[in-house]
């Protein structure tokens, strides 16, 4: 299951040759395909989970400590799935994920309005540490399905799955619990989890490789020619065990991923902002059509994302968009959402919504490829860290937004959340502009110092006896 051997260890994921660009098979798009069910039944039955919560607590503060609850457990997650997956196959992980979250959404449907605090309490904590380890185990699990030079393709096929289930789940939230009420949504999101996991069952064991386990996986394979490592999909010779340099821009690899991640934690921070605003001034701008004001938004942001999978699929090199295209791509994010809550003429709210939908695909496609270049454990380490940063960045956002909103209007909540996010991709550019400038420098002393060692060694080879015409002997 694990590939001990040598020649299993040599053999591309999924019998693909690393020596070209690996494609996207019909395995990994029926993994899609099951990640957007997935998703869709998420998205559906947090609505349905935030009006169920209110319907057993009873309070305002109970929905609050119920979304708490579901942050904190995935945030907890985010420390343990790494650790976890050095041990259990990715897909393992993600099977018991789905089945887990499956039955808690089966109990919450069949116990209906007699669900107990305690009950409610129980699932929405499997459902936030669950959510967690399936993301984290996708994601460090791409490289070995797919081929590290295909994974920004198959990050960008997440993308836009995860995109269309967005407007799909919230659209259809309304009606489907005007339907069947809660236990018909909570039923929906079980649903889906089923789906995904007999898609994951169905996926031929061998499709693993060494990504079941952290030893065996270096995130590409060896016989890959391509000379960016980062485009090859492979970081370069580690240093220390576990900690790893790589000498682009002259940044150690460790700095500039700690500043990417905490970076995702303040974007997380930034996004709660909007998401929190966006039914307020759905409510208070569009009283009669509040909810046709938001499925035009998401639907308008998720063709944003689908363009931006467009155009990053057909870069050859990702050297060329890393760590500033994701620093750009957070700048031109956060000055979109706050453009939205301006005020401005309906065809410009949909034009900034469409480019807050690109640049949100592009920033995520390019920064899950940047964390994918590291090998494992390190990978799902990366990965549950900015799992992490995500979900506390999104509930203390939440909690600060819904304080602030009672005092100061939508857009100048939003516009100071986002300009937060804006304050950091600044300076991880800033960072990147100095690095670049000390590596031209350095690079330029090496050269003058190999220059003058040339001409020594020139001047010594042509003295008459050995003697040096430098020395004067």
């Amino acid at each position: 299951m694990y590939g001990t051997g040598r020649a299993r260890r040599a053999r591309p994921a999924d019998g693909q040759d690393a020596r070209r660009p690996a494609g996207l098979g019909l395995r990994f798009r029926l993994l899609v395909s099951a990640y957007a069910v997935s998703a869709c039944g998420n998205y559906l039955s947090l609505i349905a989970l935030g009006l169920f919560s209110y319907t057993v607590t009873g309070t305002a503060f109970g929905v609050g400590a119920v979304m708490a609850l579901r942050l904190f457990c995935g945030f907890v997650a985010g420390f343990v799935v790494s650790r976890l997956l050095s041990w259990v196959a990715h897909r393992t992980v993600m099977i018991g994920a789905d089945v887990a979250r499956g039955v808690a959404m089966v109990v919450l449907a069949l116990g209906g309005g007699r669900t107990s605090v305690w009950v409610l309490a129980s699932a929405v904590a499997v459902l936030g540490a669950g959510n967690t380890f399936s993301t984290v185990a996708l994601r460090s699990w791409i490289p070995a399905l797919v081929g590290g030079a295909a994974r920004a393709r198959a990050n960008g096929s997440l993308v836009m799955g995860r995109s269309l289930a967005t407007v799909v789940g919230f659209a259809s939230a309304a009606p489907v619990i005007a339907f069947g009420g809660f236990p018909l949504a909570f039923a929906c999101n079980a649903a889906g989890f089923a789906v995904s996991a007999v898609t994951l069952l169905t996926i031929r064991r061998a499709a693993e490789g060494a990504g079941g386990r952290g030893a065996g996986d270096s995130g590409t394979e060896a016989s890959d020619t391509v000379a960016d490592p980062v485009a090859a999909g492979r970081p370069e010779s580690p240093v220390r065990g576990s900690r790893f340099r790589w000498r682009r821009a002259g940044v150690p690899l460790s700095g500039l991923l700690i500043m990417m991640i905490a970076l995702r934690g303040l974007d997380a921070f930034a996004s709660s902002s909007h998401n929190v605003a966006l039914p307020v001034v759905a409510h208070d701008a569009h009283p009669g059509e509040s909810a046709l004001f938001m499925t035009r938004f998401w639907a308008t942001w998720a063709v944003g994302t689908f363009l931006a999978h467009l155009v990053l699929r057909r870069r050859k090199s990702e050297a060329a968009w890393g760590e500033r295209a994701f620093a750009l791509g957070t700048c031109a994010m956060a000055l979109s959402f706050a453009a939205v809550f301006w005020g401005l003429p309906a065809a410009v709210v949909v034009a900034a919504a469409a480019s807050a939908g690109f640049a949100d695909g592009w920033t995520e496609i390019v920064y899950a490829s940047r964390l994918q270049a590291a090998a494992e454990p390190l990978r799902s380490r990366l990965f549950g860290l900015s799992a992490a940063a995500e979900q506390s960045g999104f509930a203390l956002g939440t909690i600060v937004t819904a304080a602030a909103l009672e005092r100061l209007p939508a857009a100048v909540v939003v516009s100071a959340f986002h300009g937060v996010a804006l304050c950091g991709a600044l300076v991880l550019l800033t960072w990147l502009y100095v690095s670049t400038r000390r590596r031209r420098a350095s690079r330029a002393d090496e050269g003058r110092k190999h220059s003058l060692e040339v001409k020594r060694g020139t001047h010594e080879a042509q003295a008459p006896n050995g003697t040096s015409t430098l020395s004067g002997t």
